[in-house]
């Protein structure tokens, strides 16, 4: 894959979506009552801003209760989930990465701060070198990989760790890249069709995975 149609693809690519905010907001509103209430007026109006949907405002309050909440595993999770969804990723890495510390079973965490190195290993408008690309989406498929060992069932884990690996085998494989290799590129993609496929073996018939598979297949194929 020449080096020139790199952007095309990482432009193209569809990236999964999943933990709507309206379900975090419910399971935040089930997780706290009138007994349980954080006694941190900036985690309570932090809380207040993600039920709203508001995620700036509780990124900021949130932000305010460290580093008194910073043992918290809830309250770093909610400030990296605030922060993931005003596209502040590298701030949420570090809140995910905390998060993980406290809770090593926490596979929301893990999931999450897959999909924020993945999603900043391949914005091609910021100045980082592909070697460090590299290391971000293999950060990503080693978070995947630890959600599904926390919980192998959730076809979500996979899907994303298989876009991880197509990511890694489009940068791996275009040629004039420093760290192009061709070998590389094509275990890649196999390990990216390979959990596409887990993916249908779970839901058969869904035509989005159908065409992910399609296409990995294709880029591997044309590898020169």
């Amino acid at each position: 894959m020449k080096r020139n149609k790199l952007n095309i693809f990482f432009r193209g690519l569809n990236r999964v979506v999943s933990g709507a905010a309206l379900c975090f907001a419910v399971l935040v509103a089930q997780a706290q009552t009138t007994e349980t209430a954080p006694s941190n007026p900036n985690v309570r109006l932090g809380q207040k801003a993600l039920i709203d949907g508001d995620f700036k405002a509780a990124a900021s309050h949130l932000q305010k209760a460290m580093p008194a909440e910073s043992g918290d595993p809830d309250v770093m999770y909610m400030l990296g989930y605030s922060q993931y969804q005003i596209g502040d990723y590298r701030k949420a890495l570090e809140s995910f990465g905390k998060v993980v510390q406290l809770r090593p079973d926490h596979e929301s965490a893990y999931y999450y701060r897959g999909k924020a190195n993945n999603i900043l290993a391949v914005q091609i408008d910021t100045k980082i070198s592909s070697s460090n690309r590299e290391k971000m989406l293999n950060a990503a498929i080693a978070d995947y990989t630890k959600a599904i060992e926390l919980n192998a069932a959730d076809t979500k884990y996979y899907q994303n760790r298989g876009i991880a690996y197509r990511d890694l085998g489009i940068l791996r494989g275009t040629s004039g890249m420093a760290n192009y290799d061709k070998d590389k590129a094509i275990d890649a993609y196999d390990k990216s069709i390979a959990d596409f496929e887990q993916v249908l073996s779970m839901t058969p018939g869904k035509k989005d995975i159908q065409t992910e598979i399609k296409k990995a297949k294709v880029y591997r194929d044309n590898l020169k």
